[in-house]
């Protein structure tokens, strides 16, 4: 009797069907490749903004060992806007130190002691006001930092944390690329600055009552 070709191709199709369904379960528990790119794994750090002298890439923690461009930008826009909210503190302290107040609060002292002395609605206020500044300081265009989902245009900001709103930019867009450059590292030196500076007023503040001399600035010495 002759063979049925029929038969034959169905079992030949059934055959690829179960080599096919066999090697696809092989590769659903087989590791999944790893690509790796330069901007996840290997970008090189040592030129970017702020390793600059007279430390240049200095990372003694390793939070960037590992190359990863998306964490170091998340990194540098924290040290950004910490700087920037030290740099508003040094001012503010020495501010109020000097003497300098609002109407209404000559009472207040300045330093750790004003936090008792101030009223809670003032507090409420001052809440109130920080949150209102927070808001207004985010990109309100759909940038790419993946921070808004809307459907304004796209962002004119060039990096982030630029929130120039057109009215005080102070002629950032007639700068040059590196007069911008030199104006963002003087903005991230400063902030660094001011973040030893507070840390440095407050310590000193709170080592005073401890016995130290409060003439002598933030070292001082046992009497």
């Amino acid at each position: 009797r002759m063979p049925c070709p029929f038969n034959q191709n169905y079992t030949i199709m059934m055959k690829l069907a179960v080599i096919a369904a066999l090697a696809g379960s092989a590769a659903a528990f087989a590791p999944a490749p790893v690509t790796q790119t330069k901007t996840a794994l290997s970008a090189d750090l040592s030129n970017e903004l702020g390793a600059q002298a007279p430390l240049g890439f200095f990372d003694p923690l390793g939070c960037v060992a590992d190359g990863d461009k998306e964490n170091f930008d998340r990194l540098r826009w924290v040290e950004l806007k910490h700087g920037r909210i030290a740099m508003l503190a040094v001012v503010g302290y020495l501010t109020t130190y000097a003497g300098v107040r609002f109407p209404g609060a000559e009472d207040i002292p300045s330093g750790f002691a004003a936090l008792d002395a101030i009223p809670g609605m003032v507090w409420a206020q001052m809440i109130a006001t920080w949150t209102m500044m927070e808001a207004a300081n985010q990109d309100q265009y759909a940038a790419p930092w993946g921070l808004n989902m809307n459907s304004l245009d796209d962002s004119p900001a060039e990096f982030k944390g630029d929130f120039r709103n057109g009215f005080l930019d102070f002629g950032w867009d007639k700068f040059s690329d590196d007069a911008k450059m030199r104006k963002r590292a003087i903005e991230l030196n400063n902030g660094r600055a001011a973040q030893m500076g507070i840390l440095g007023l407050m310590v000193h503040e709170e080592i005073v009552p401890l016995g130290y001399d409060a003439d002598l600035p933030i070292i001082g010495h046992l009497v």
